[in-house]
């Protein structure tokens, strides 16, 4: 059996669906953020990136980018195993205590991805707790989708955002059964803000714990960066909420925090952080150092708050359509995947403009969009520069300036 083949009649499917991910050769240059050099056919060519999730320029930082070097030079490259068996070391710990701090928790543990903290925590919860039912909202990610499924637990979906049929599901559920209501803060791809409050107070009225994802919004809500349950004054009132390291705060790793029970129970069961090695200490002590610069200093996020709304009248001003939120993410909806690879292209190729096209099935189909995150080192004359290519692109490609954004 030829397997090359059936691999690549799956790959020529996508291409012809218009699904296929290209993958630009992009190299970051450093304290140059949100600027990055295109590598095409042996040739470099300034481009600058609008689609990065280093929401804050953090992964640049002097600070940040000092830290990881004193940190190597101290340590090394590695961490030397997993944390079980040799790899737990001093810098890990700071970081946990620096995490449980930003969220007022009592302990936190930290994992190689945000997608790998929550595969282990939701999988380890579900399968750990007898007759558990995770009731998961329509929207998570694949991340929690996976955990949960790889759990073996009951598993209920419920409306995305839709505080009332939340309640349905529940009462549906024997008192008895352990409950686990797992949601996002922010979610990506709609930039849309799940009603936090609504849903703490539901899951509290039936003893369900709650699990909320804040990787979209760690370093960017809050007086101190600790996410949108922060901003909202909930995070005493969530049993686990999870982060990473990865966007806002310019790094990498995962996240959980909560109880020390529950961060320990996690600890002992999780397989995802037993068996794979630890973070380098480096990175470690670098996004230690970025989230204690982000709990003090609030001249990011005032700068990124008002780049974006900065792009969003200029595109309201152009008739370009994009998806209204509370959020720092700007989906400028174009509902075609070919006519989104097409555009992505354009602005790459023409304008020197980088935005990824996001089409199914990240998003459903006829929902294909560019998704803008303006950041507070983006300068006005690059939101200038964006909208002139948007809207020449918007005449010339005759593209509809009534997509459906709800």
């Amino acid at each position: 059996m030829n397997f090359d083949t059936l691999f690549q009649n799956q790959i020529d499917d996508l291409k012809k669906e218009g699904n296929y991910r290209y993958f630009a050769e992009l190299e970051r240059k450093c304290g140059k953020f949100p600027r990055a050099a295109n590598h095409v056919d042996g040739e470099k060519r300034e481009v600058t990136v609008w689609c990065s999730n280093d929401y804050l320029g953090m992964g640049q930082h002097p600070k940040v980018v000092d830290a990881m070097c004193e940190a190597v030079r101290r340590t090394g490259a590695g961490a030397g195993g997993t944390r079980n068996i040799s790899g737990t070391n001093h810098d890990h710990l700071l970081l946990e205590k620096e995490l449980a701090d930003l969220h007022g928790k009592e302990a936190a543990l930290i994992f190689t991805s945000g997608y790998v903290s929550n595969w282990s925590s939701l999988s380890t919860l579900g399968s750990r707790l007898e007759n558990c039912v995770i009731l998961s909202d329509a929207g998570n990610h694949a991340s929690m989708i996976e955990g949960i499924r790889h759990s073996k637990a009951r598993k209920v979906i419920w409306k995305h955002n839709d505080v009332a049929d939340l309640e349905e599901k529940l009462r549906a559920i024997p008192a008895n059964f352990p409950k686990i209501v797992a949601f996002e803060s922010v979610y990506s791809m709609d930039g849309d803000i799940a009603p936090i409050k609504a849903i703490v107070e539901m899951a509290e009225k039936y003893g369900a714990m709650t699990y909320i994802d804040e990787v979209h919004a760690v370093g960017m809500y809050g007086a101190r960066g600790g996410g949108v349950s922060e901003e909202l004054g909930l995070a005493h009132r969530i049993t686990l909420i999870e982060g990473t390291l990865g966007k806002a705060f310019g790094c990498v790793g995962g996240y959980i925090t909560g109880s020390v029970a529950l961060c320990d129970f996690i600890r002992s069961f999780a397989s995802g952080f037993i068996f794979t090695t630890a973070l380098p200490p480096a990175v470690a002590a670098a996004a230690r150092t970025s989230i204690a610069h982000l709990k003090v200093s609030s001249v990011e996020r005032e700068g990124q708050r008002r780049q974006v709304a900065r792009l969003r009248a200029a595109l309201d001003h152009q008739g370009i359509p994009h998806m209204s939120n509370d959020s720092h993410i700007v989906p400028v909806m174009i509902g075609d995947p070919v006519k989104t690879k097409m555009l992505a292209d354009h602005l790459m190729d023409v304008w020197g403009i980088y935005v990824q096209p996001i089409n199914y099935p990240t998003v459903p189909k006829g929902t294909e969009r560019l998704r803008f995150t303006p950041s507070p080192l983006h300068t006005d004359a690059d939101i200038d520069y964006l909208i002139s290519a948007l809207t020449f692109l918007w005449k010339q490609c005759a593209i509809s300036h009534s997509v459906n954004v709800a």
